[in-house]
């Protein structure tokens, strides 16, 4: 396939009359400035590397709006995990299929193209295991496939109700896992799915609440050095305090002191990290997972964004809970959490005469990719053909704030075609295209 694109993205910024070449396998192998539309595909708009989506809870989409009742005296996260644990006790294979199925059609039309999938909905509603251990991840792997979005799925581990070692509550008894549960369903997956490039499998932990020392560490040495490794990390103030008392260090601390903790790591949230966490985690190649709708939703508080940057650090975004699912309300109200707090403009856009949009959104596509152990990101040779297409009024041909525009404006409100894999997949401007899976 060849495409022919009048404005695009690439590494080092914009560029007209673009010509990309995607090979079979959907992968891009050559990237023309200036380029000839001969016997290409004429795509009218400006073409960016579509985002990740680095952190969702499929089946959580199907209780969105319904946990805004004030049930409690104090409504907080522990009281919204009520809703969720009714939920989750209900759902059967073909129910969590049908919603994630239902979840990641809405990412694509929103111009995701990958998923970053934390599971650990594994047994069935009395606790015992299904027949085969995976078929609620197995739901999940063919709902991706069958919308159309890259995944990568992460079986959780999930041992304990609480810290140090404290036992699953009856509502928590779906998630029951042990180290070789999780590895032993991980090998199973990356067997059977070796032969889709768009389907990777990781490991992740829930918390460090829900894990001990010993099974963290069992769960990273028994995996393959190549994997992604998820865990929450530092979420709410209550976790932190918890940590600290029974580990003698708060949680971000703990971790990077005790754990591996590279390039394959990504920590969803990290909401409350001080000074020094927040320079220790920016060296050390992590990737953050922000997921500002969701932290917003459950009162979770901000990321300090602004001096994890200036640190160096890597971030991406996330639909978490599902109760929203749009790549430009993450990133603008990423954006505009750090002016709220900072009592200042353009956060994220470090160097004078930068876009707000171009940070934003190049950052996000470029570290997010690696949250999932997918080559994607970025519009380049030997990346994923991951790609999105934005509708562009003819008068603004030469502008280069449609980014900015995009996010902060909404001006298109949605991608008007998205490609993963170099198959187009979802059109807002009909219906859904054809995958070719």
């Amino acid at each position: 396939m060849v495409l022919f694109v009048d404005r695009a993205l690439l590494p080092d910024g914009w560029a007209t009359n673009v010509r990309i070449e995607i090979d079979a396998r959907g992968t891009i192998e050559r990237v023309v400035r200036d380029g000839s539309s001969k016997d290409a595909e004429i795509v009218r708009g400006a073409l960016l590397p579509g985002m990740t989506n680095a952190h969702s809870h499929a089946f959580q989409r199907a209780m969105a709006g319904r946990a805004e009742r004030r049930m409690h005296a104090t409504d907080d996260f522990w009281t919204w995990r009520d809703t969720m644990y009714a939920l989750a006790n209900r759902l059967s294979p073909d129910d969590y299929y049908t919603i994630a199925r239902a979840v990641y059609g809405e990412m694509l039309a929103a111009g995701y193209t990958a998923v970053a999938e934390f599971h650990y909905l594994h047994r069935d509603p009395h606790g015992h295991w299904y027949g085969d251990r995976a078929v609620m991840a197995r739901a999940a792997i063919s709902a991706a496939r069958d919308a159309g979005i890259a995944i990568c799925l992460l079986p959780a581990l999930y041992a304990h109700g609480d810290i140090g070692g404290a036992p699953l509550h009856d509502r928590q008894k779906r998630f029951a896992t042990s180290v070789d549960d999780v590895l032993d369903i991980a090998a199973s997956l990356r067997a059977d799915y070796a032969a889709d490039p768009a389907v990777t499998i990781g490991v992740c932990a829930h918390s460090l609440r829900a894990v001990t020392p010993s099974e963290l560490d069992a769960l990273v040495t028994g995996s393959p050095r190549d994997v992604p490794i998820h865990l929450h990390i530092a979420e709410q103030r209550r976790e932190v305090e918890l940590v600290e008392a029974h580990l003698g260090a708060r949680p971000a601390a703990w971790l990077l002191a005790h754990a591996d903790v590279d390039g394959r790591w990504t920590l969803v949230h990290a909401t409350h990290l001080d000074p020094n966490e927040r320079r220790a985690l920016a060296r050390s190649g992590a990737t953050v997972a922000l997921c500002p709708t969701t932290e917003a939703n459950l009162g979770d508080g901000l990321f300090p964004l602004r001096p994890y940057l200036e640190d160096g650090g890597a971030f991406a975004i996330g639909s978490d809970s599902n109760v929203s699912i749009d790549v430009v309300e993450e990133l603008r109200w990423l954006e505009y959490g750090q002016r709220l707090a900072s009592h200042a403009r353009c956060v994220v856009a470090r160097e004078v005469d930068t876009s707000s949009g171009d940070a934003l959104y190049g950052a996000a596509a470029r570290d997010g990719t690696r949250t999932t152990g997918r080559h994607a990101g970025a519009i380049a040779p030997g990346r994923c053909a991951d790609l999105i297409v934005l509708s562009q009024d003819s008068d603004d041909s030469s502008r280069v704030d449609i980014l900015d525009r995009y996010i902060f404006a909404a001006l298109p409100p949605r991608p008007n075609a998205v490609m993963c894999s170099g198959r187009w997949v979802a059109s807002n401007e009909g219906q859904p295209l054809r995958n070719g899976r």
